[in-house]
Formats: structure tokens, C-alpha cells, sequence
């Protein structure tokens, strides 16, 4: 019995018979020869079979069988190949098999994807089956490296895996992007952020990261928002602002490089430009100021790549300011300090400066937006009472929060990022419907 592989493996396995699980991407050929693509989650690849080598394999009669059945195989028929791999220069993926047997597994008539362009919608309607096509699977590969890279990122930083719940009694932030709930009579709320819960973490454990779905209830067509998406939250104690920016541009350096290290042909699938992203890596993120982001706007609004509407300082940026910003450098791009009227509660005034906050925005280049926001969090209880009540907060609902600065309050800062945003970045994708298995739009909830 020959050796059960993946297609991502047969580089070991060169000039040696081998068996793949796999699925018929697509086929063609004619007369004595016939081309099989073929995959099975972890790569694509192609098998070649040769009419000849079966007859004289299996007798003309039983070769001739199943080479027809060969030519026969229809698009998305899984099949048990076997054969012997062989280097190949011409491939991209540098291999390929010499079939030698075949046994279909299970028939696939009419698959409604076929190798031709087709509209979005159809494409999302069939969202279970457009996930099998070679660049659906290379940004899944992608969102999976960038995962991976995640958790190890953290765990080399000493944080510890601390899971927040989704359902909750308060909002993290803006009360209007809830979707509600009955809990057994009380409302409830699908978490938009981890972070409340978070800190509570870091106040026990030091330094924490989730990773889960949240929602937001916005009502937004955009091509950067879904209403449910995952986010990686992080908090720690005891660091500024400062060091919580360093954190977030080494870990953000992490993602790609774990990406360019797991997910090469993916990336080559994509035809993303890899060296761009190395760039990405090697250079140092640009910091500015909300004031001078302001200032830059304004000097540049009449230029003509400056497509975007004037904004006074006190305003917040829309998607094309923060396009042009990121691209404007080149490279990502933090904006801090922000004033406090436009951000969340429990953002720390800037020392000497109560009208901005210490916080940032990570701005990507090439269009992508913001990708991480952070801030250092008030830490004082007074000033925190004093916020809640200003922003019309239910204290009964924040009491436990309050807690945190009763009780050895500390300095403590923390950040999340968007998955979904970053594996558009990273696979260079103009929208985010196609970095999530299932997404989940203003007007779309199924498959």
C-alpha cells in the first residue's frame, strides 16, 4: 500500500509512488494524455496521466477504463490519486504527479462554479462553494498564518490567553452598534469588544489577549465593515502609551512576517506584491499627531490625489482622509491623540492637554484604513465616574469596571485589531466579504 500524502508534503517524496485525497479542480487534455488539477486544502497541483503506462500497467482492457474514467471526471469529484512525483520547473508549485492509479470517492455533476467569471452575488449565494476556488483558499491560508502568528507572537510576550464573553450587560463602546438580546428577560448585548473584560484580566494576570467574534450594529455597505467580525484585543499593566505603541507595531511586524513564512504560495496565488510587505517589515511605522494629520489634510485638500472633504480640527476622519494619510507615507501609520470628544470613555487625557486622549490608529497603506485602535486607559476612579457620567452610562452596569480602579489601580494600555481589515491588507483584497469564511453583511446572513 503506498503512502497516504498531502500535496503540501510531496517535496519530500520525489521519484516515489504516493496517494492523495484530493478533489478535481479542473481538467484537460486530449487522445493519450490528460491533465488533472487537482487539490485537497493544503496546495493545487497537477497530475498527469498517460494513456500508454495504464494499458501496460493494467492490461488494455482494465487500462483503457480507467483511463476513460480519468477522462471523464467531472469538476469537484474527489478522488483517491496515486502516482509518482516529480520535480517540475515549469510549475509554479515545482511538482507534479505521474498518475499511475485513480478511485473516485464521490461524483460532483454540475458543479454551479465553473472556470469562468461570475457575478458577486452568485458567488456569495454559493459562498460554500466558492471557498474550494485556488484564491479563496489562498486567503484562507492567509487569515490562518496570520492566526497562528498571533498566538505566537503573545506567547513569546509573556501575555496569557484570556477569553471574554460574548453576551454582556453593558456596551465597551457605542451604545447604538448593539445588537440586543433577551436573556431569559434581562436585555443582553453581542459583545463589540473584549476589552472591559480584558482589563479586568490584566489586573490579575498582568498581561492578557482574546481572539473571538464580535458585532457591530452598523449600518454600513462599506467595503472595510462586516457586522460580525473577529478581533484580537490585548491589555497590559504597567505600560504607557509609548511602549503600548511599540507593542503594536512589533506585533503587527509578526503578522507579516508569520504570513511570508507560513503562506508563501498563497501569497504568490494572490500575486501580492511580497516585496512591498518586506518593506512593511523593515521600516519603521510613521507616527503623527491628530492635530498634525489636520494640518497635512488641509495643506494637501486641493492637490490632486486629494479625494476628500476639509475637515476643521475637532472632526473625525472618513475613510478617504484616512487613505490618503497612509498613503501620503507609505508605510503603516499611527495617528494619536485624538481629540476626546470622539472617542471612547475611558480614554486617558494627554498630560497638560484634556481635550486629546492618549490613543492611536494604526492606518494602513494602499487604501486598507485603520486596522488597530488603542489607548491608554484612565486609571484614576474619579475621573472615570466622571466620564461615565458624561457619556449617560448606566453605573449599575459599569460598577465591576469602576472596581478596577478601586483596588490597586495601575498604568495600563491595550489595543485591538481587526482580523478580517488585516487579511485584506495582507492579501492585498479590495473588500472584506472575501476574508471571512461566511461573511456576515448589511444584507447578506446566509449560507
Amino acid at each position: 500500500m503506498t503512502k497516504r500524502v498531502t500535496i503540501i508534503d510531496v517535496k519530500d517524496y520525489v521519484g516515489q509512488e504516493v496517494t492523495i485525497g484530493a478533489w478535481i479542480a479542473n481538467k484537460s487534455g486530449k487522445g493519450k494524455i490528460a491533465f488533472l488539477q487537482l487539490r485537497d486544502g493544503t496546495a493545487f497541483f497537477q497530475g498527469v496521466a498517460f494513456k500508454p503506462n495504464f494499458v501496460e500497467k493494467f492490461g488494455e482492457e482494465v487500462g483503457l477504463e480507467k483511463f476513460d474514467v480519468i477522462k471523464r471526471l467531472s469538476q469537484e469529484t474527489s478522488v483517491y490519486v496515486t502516482g509518482i512525483v516529480k520535480e517540475d520547473e515549469r510549475s509554479k508549485f515545482g511538482y507534479e504527479l505521474d498518475i499511475t492509479d485513480i478511485e473516485v470517492i464521490g461524483e460532483s455533476q454540475d458543479y454551479p462554479i465553473t472556470p469562468k467569471e461570475h457575478g458577486t452575488d452568485f458567488l456569495m449565494d454559493n459562498r460554500h462553494l466558492w471557498l474550494r476556488s485556488r484564491k479563496q483558499v489562498a486567503v484562507m491560508q492567509i487569515r490562518n498564518a496570520i492566526i497562528y502568528a498571533t498566538y505566537e507572537f503573545f506567547d513569546k510576550n509573556g501575555f496569557m490567553k484570556f477569553d471574554s464573553p460574548i453576551l454582556s450587560g453593558n456596551a465597551a463602546e457605542d451604545s447604538t452598534e448593539l445588537f440586543e438580546t433577551d436573556y431569559f428577560g434581562t436585555p443582553a448585548y453581542l459583545s463589540q469588544s473584549g476589552q472591559l473584560y480584558l482589563e479586568a484580566g490584566a489586573m490579575a494576570l498582568g498581561r492578557v489577549f482574546d481572539f473571538g467574534p464580535v458585532f457591530r450594529a452598523e449600518k454600513s455597505k462599506t467595503r472595510r465593515h462586516l457586522t460580525e467580525f473577529w478581533m484580537m484585543d490585548a491589555e497590559y499593566s504597567y505600560l504607557t502609551h509609548d511602549e503600548s505603541l511599540d507593542l503594536q507595531e512589533a506585533y503587527v511586524k509578526a503578522l507579516l512576517q508569520g504570513v511570508l513564512d507560513r503562506a508563501p504560495q498563497a501569497l504568490e496565488t494572490l500575486e501580492r506584491d511580497t516585496e512591498l510587505l518586506k518593506r512593511y517589515i523593515a521600516e519603521p511605522f510613521k507616527r503623527i499627531t491628530y492635530d498634525q494629520a489636520i494640518d497635512l489634510l488641509q495643506e494637501h485638500e486641493n492637490d490632486e490625489d486629494a479625494d476628500y472633504e476639509h475637515l476643521e480640527h475637532g472632526d473625525d476622519f472618513g475613510s478617504p482622509h484616512e487613505t490618503w494619510i497612509s498613503n501620503h507615507f507609505g508605510v503603516p501609520t499611527f495617528v494619536i491623540n485624538y481629540p476626546a470628544d470622539i472617542k471612547a470613555f475611558y480614554m486617558k487625557p494627554v498630560p497638560g492637554n484634556p481635550e486629546r486622549v492618549l490613543c492611536a490608529d494604526l492606518l494602513e497603506p494602499e487604501g486598507y484604513g485603520e486596522i488597530i485602535g488603542g489607548s491608554q486607559r484612565i486609571d484614576d476612579y474619579d475621573k472615570l465616574l466622571e466620564n461615565i457620567k458624561k457619556h449617560d452610562l448606566n453605573l449599575d452596569a459599569y460598577g465591576w469596571y469602576l472596581d478596577l480602579r478601586k483596588y490597586g489601580s495601575v498604568e495600563h494600555a491595550g489595543f485591538g485589531l481587526g482580523l478580517e481589515r488585516t487579511v485584506a491588507w495582507i492579501t492585498g483584497n479590495g473588500h472584506v466579504r472575501e476574508t471571512a469564511p461566511f461573511p456576515r453583511l448589511l444584507n447578506r446572513l446566509t449560507p
